[in-house]
């Protein structure tokens, strides 16, 4: 998710520091088993099935079901995953949707565990997919590795909107603006927001204990963006395709630590 609030920006203990990374595996867990399951004509509700049911079973709860960010939102988030389809950027809610050969799935989900949260998205390709589908999922996971390689202590959340903004600009895509990258830890949406787009060197100082959630969207048409009926789920605004990459990392003496990918 996208959205953003105040809290701490600090992990304050080593316990509290393993918790994060053990939010994050099962983040990891529950990614691995949805992807293995996207397949054309299963509905986006039973991806999300899998994703609660995964975390549950390892002890945690879902980070965004039931998730309120008290702004303009009509209701609470349904669901535990967002799954967004083709053109739609993030926030899809999970349905009887069923995905189609060719589709792009983007799927954002969290977990809560022993206090602390974990947050990752990733888009993929359902069965056989254009090229052009390709490039852009393949674009926006590199911006996201981009960004997460100027993670360090010292340095300015700047330098990571910076790199991924100088990447993927380079190479012909439009960044989503309107929703950005948070600090994330005790509370799922922390201070300080972390944009994919800025100059090198500004910003926030990045601090040790510091959790970052760093989540890339790239279109292919334009950057403006449309937020559906259901007022839950954004869209591009031309109807353009949309991918989407985030993983929660920690900032520690040795560079970032991911947490949301499978160790």
């Amino acid at each position: 998710m996208a959205r953003r609030r105040s809290g701490g920006i600090t992990i304050k203990s080593r316990r509290d520091l393993n918790m994060m990374i053990e939010a994050g595996q099962i983040v990891a867990h529950a990614k691995a088993n949805m992807a293995a399951a996207a397949a054309p004509g299963i509905e986006t509700r039973e991806l999300d099935a899998i994703a609660e049911n995964t975390i549950r079973k390892l002890g945690a709860v879902p980070s965004f079901k039931g998730y309120n960010p008290g702004m303009s939102m009509r209701y609470a988030f349904p669901a535990t995953i967002c799954a967004s389809l083709n053109d739609e950027i993030v926030h899809g809610i999970p349905s009887r949707r069923k995905l189609k050969e060719g589709d792009i799935l983007s799927v954002d989900c969290g977990a809560f565990y022993g206090g602390v949260h974990g947050d990752s998205a990733f888009s993929i390709g359902i069965g056989k997919i254009s090229e052009d589908r390709q490039r852009l999922m393949d674009a926006t996971k590199e911006s996201l590795d981009r960004g997460i390689a100027k993670v360090r202590a010292g340095a300015r959340i700047g330098d990571i909107s910076n790199a991924i903004q100088r990447y993927a600009e380079g190479l012909g895509y439009y960044l989503v603006k309107q929703y950005v990258g948070h600090g994330i830890g005790y509370d799922m949406h922390e201070e300080p927001q972390v944009p994919n787009y800025g100059k090198a060197g500004n910003g926030p100082l990045i601090r040790k204990g510091m959790g970052l959630a760093i989540e890339p969207m790239l279109n292919i048409g334009t950057a403006e963006t449309k937020v559906l009926e259901d007022g839950w789920t954004v869209s591009t605004a031309d109807g353009s395709l949309s991918a989407h990459f985030e993983d929660t990392v920690i900032v520690t003496d040795r560079g970032p630590v991911i947490t949301t990918r499978l160790a």
